[in-house]
Formats: C-alpha cells, sequence, structure tokens
C-alpha cells in the first residue's frame, strides 16, 4: 500500500510527538506538502480537569506558530459551535471557506480535527482530510492519554511535582535535594467548625479557604505540595543562588493571602456565617522533595527540618497573637519590613528560632 507523506508521518512518527501543538504544526505542514490548500486548522482535547473542560489548539499556516484557547464550560457535542468551539469560531473568521471538521475515532467526545482552507473544499479534499482523520486516530489516542495523565496528576500534585513523578520511575528513595521558601498555613478552630455545621458547608468553607490560599500561592510562582486536613503546604523553590527572590515571592503571597480571607471573612460576616481564622509560617531551608510511602503506594512530597520547622513555627501563631510568623532564615534574605518578635523554642527543634512578623495592615 502506497501512502503519501502526510499518512506515513502519521503510522510511523506522529505518536511521538511531544505535545498537541506540535502534533497538529506537523500535520498542517505535511498536508500542505501534499498539496492540500490550508490557511489554518485546529484540534480540540477533552481534558479532565477540576477547571477546563477542553483544550484547542489554533495553527495559522502562513507562519507555523501554534496558539491555545481553553473552554470552561462543561463540553457538549463537536459539531455545537455555539457551546463555545473555539477552534470552528477561529478558523471561520480566518478565511472564506467553510470549515471542515472531523471527530476522530469512534466516539463523540473524541478529539476534532478542524481544518479551512482559502476556498470551499472539494469532495476529493475532504475525502482526504477525512483520511487524515482515520489514520490519525491512533498517535492521538497516544496523545490523548498522555495528556490525561499530566492534567491528572498535575490537579492532585501540582505542575512541578507532577512533572516530577512523569520523569521519573515509580519508585521509593527517588528524589532530589532542593532549596525552597516553605509556606505552612493552618485553618483555626476547625474542629469546632466541623462539629457545629452540617459536613456541606464544612468542605464549602475549606474550598474557599483553599481556594484563597492556592490562588496567592499560585500567583507568585508557588506550588502547593499538599493539603493536609484544614492545612497547606507550600513551596516557592529557589532558582540559582538568588534565596531573596524565593523569600520575597512568599512574603507577597502571603501578604495576598491575608487579604483575600479579610475580603473572605466579609462575605461570611454578610451570611452570618463565623469568620474563617488561620496562622501561616515562613522558612527557608533544604527539604527532599521525592517518593515516600509503601512499596506499593507512594506519596510525592517534600520532608526534612525545614518542613518541621516550619510546621512547628505556625503552631506558634496562636500563642504569639500573630497570624503570620516568619523565620530568620527568611528574614536575611528578604529587604522588606518586619517586625521582630523575639526568640522563641519551637516542639521538636533543638534551637530557638528567630521569630518576624508583618506590620499590621
Amino acid at each position: 500500500m502506497q501512502l503519501n507523506s502526510t499518512l506515513t508521518w502519521l503510522v510511523d512518527a506522529a505518536g511521538a510527538s511531544p505535545g498537541a501543538d506540535r502534533f497538529l504544526a506537523e500535520l498542517g505542514a505535511h498536508l500542505i506538502a501534499d498539496n492540500l490548500p490550508l490557511v489554518g486548522g485546529a484540534l480540540t482535547l477533552a481534558v479532565p480537569h477540576p477547571i477546563i473542560a477542553r483544550r484547542t489548539w489554533l495553527w495559522r499556516a502562513e507562519n507555523g506558530e501554534v496558539i491555545e484557547a481553553v473552554g470552561f464550560a462543561p463540553a457538549d457535542a463537536a459539531q455545537n459551535h455555539s457551546a463555545g468551539d473555539a477552534g470552528w469560531r477561529w478558523l471561520a473568521g480566518l478565511a472564506g471557506g467553510m470549515v471542515h471538521e472531523d471527530v476522530v475515532g469512534p466516539g463523540p467526545d473524541g478529539p476534532v480535527l478542524s481544518w479551512i482552507g482559502p476556498r470551499q473544499f472539494t469532495a476529493t479534499e475532504i475525502a482526504r482530510l477525512r483520511e487524515v482523520a482515520r489514520f490519525a486516530a491512533a498517535p492521538l489516542a497516544a496523545l490523548s492519554a498522555r495528556a490525561t495523565l499530566t492534567a491528572t496528576l498535575e490537579a492532585y500534585l501540582g505542575r512541578r511535582s507532577a512533572a516530577r513523578v512523569m520523569a521519573g520511575p515509580l519508585r521509593r528513595d527517588v528524589g532530589e535535594t532542593i532549596r525552597a521558601a516553605l509556606l505552612y498555613a493552618d485553618l483555626r478552630s476547625f474542629t469546632a467548625l466541623s462539629e457545629t455545621s452540617p459536613p456541606a458547608s464544612v468542605i464549602t468553607a475549606l474550598d474557599a479557604w483553599f481556594d484563597c490560599m492556592a490562588g496567592a500561592v499560585h500567583a507568585f510562582g508557588g506550588e502547593v505540595l499538599k493539603f493536609i486536613g484544614d492545612g497547606m503546604l507550600a513551596i516557592f523553590p529557589v532558582t540559582g543562588e538568588n534565596l531573596g527572590d524565593a523569600c520575597n515571592a512568599a512574603l507577597r503571597a502571603v501578604t495576598s493571602a491575608q487579604a483575600g480571607m479579610a475580603h473572605l471573612d466579609g462575605i461570611r460576616r454578610e451570611q452570618e456565617l463565623p469568620s474563617l481564622a488561620f496562622g501561616a509560617a515562613l522558612h527557608l531551608g533544604e527539604i527532599l522533595w521525592g517518593n515516600v510511602g509503601a512499596a506499593d503506594r507512594l506519596d510525592f512530597t517534600a520532608i526534612g527540618p525545614a518542613v518541621n520547622l516550619v510546621s512547628r513555627l505556625e503552631g506558634l501563631c496562636r500563642p504569639l497573637g500573630r497570624t503570620v510568623l516568619i523565620s530568620g532564615a527568611v528574614a536575611r534574605e528578604t529587604t522588606a519590613k518586619l517586625i521582630p518578635l523575639g526568640t522563641h523554642p519551637l516542639r521538636g527543634i533543638a534551637a530557638p528560632c528567630d521569630v518576624y512578623t508583618v506590620p499590621d495592615g
């Protein structure tokens, strides 16, 4: 069987494409080389993500560039353009021809390949595009499976940790030592809240609290490593030798989180709900970032003396009457204005810790 260059590429090499953007760009280039008149193309994949319903990559033939659009509404049938099919709408505005679409694979929710030319495609050209969609089923299934795995891991582990898990073997004792600014935060009086409120209200409160804290962490380049009951551990990895950037990012994140929680408490007061008081601590140190657990059940997390110290430091928030506490290790690396609170012993930590806080307001 004699295959043209596009179909040969789909059979032999397309499954190894590193991502949907590269797949679409190379597929479009092969189609043009095989004399199909194209102005642009689009590839839409459904993804299992808590926020994003589908991702669409958009390719422009004149420069080979690919951009990405995301859809946040629940995905409807691929042909229902009013549901927000970014690929179809973008292509329809790109040229005067009719958009041609193919759902790849047997199910209605499979990947969607869309194309537009400078004129309406002929019947022969449409038949060739449909043949391409059939041959694209296997590589797109592999690409979709990788995208699904990546999206799932990122949702549960965070982007950096997910990438590390994907790159390493699934064994214990696999990890690396990194330097990072650590943020540990904990909700106050959660036990009382959970005993006096319906479970649905408790979950809503926890979600709002984590939205506020995690949103601030991610906005300033950090990553949430772990939700621990009503607590949270986040890291701001050090890049190169500049410790101050990670510390300043963590300080900005915790300041932003304070403002967000103040706004959230205002909303809760209007709803006659109790405030959500919290404590947060920042520290700088080395952590072992990797796999721990049983032989057949692993967790990807951070451990080490720095993690122990930041959690113990947060425990001083209530007795010192402060929302945010900062270790001397962070204070020495930042130019931010901080208030010294003296040196305090920490439970289970051999050396006492210099403790600081942020100015009120």
